[in-house]
């Protein structure tokens, strides 16, 4: 079942609980967290996360990702993706911060989003 949560700090999310499948795309203004299957492509204007029984086959745009449980697909992500020690990820991810925990499987290329820091060319 998909849901508007409002978490102790008083920011909304959605949520789509464990054992829920949607098969479709997903748009959203404010953060989203997948516990359940999603075949289909998600939008998200702030955060995603794929939690621990979270599945996901489709591609997601988003400013932030965590991710924690299986994707299969790509990601474009403004800020930065973590992918945590649980994860499993088949795809290519453009962004300008990628975080990988031990023991992580990330199968894919990853092209990292240029930043406003001076780099000096050698």
């Amino acid at each position: 079942m998909a849901k508007e949560v409002i978490n102790s700090s008083g920011l909304v999310y959605n949520s789509l609980t464990s054992g829920s499948i949607i098969t479709g795309n997903i748009t959203s203004e404010s953060d989203f967290r997948i516990d359940g299957e999603v075949q289909g492509d998600i939008d998200c204007k702030r955060k995603v996360v794929i939690g621990h029984t979270g599945v996901l086959k489709g591609n997601i745009t988003c400013e932030s990702a965590e991710i924690i449980g299986h994707v299969v697909g790509n990601i474009v992500v403004n800020d930065t993706i973590t992918l945590r020690s649980s994860a499993v990820f088949k795809g290519d991810i453009q962004t300008q911060t990628l975080v990988v925990e031990p023991n992580a499987v990330f199968n894919g290329n990853c092209s990292m989003k240029k930043t406003n820091h001076d780099v000096t060319k050698v």
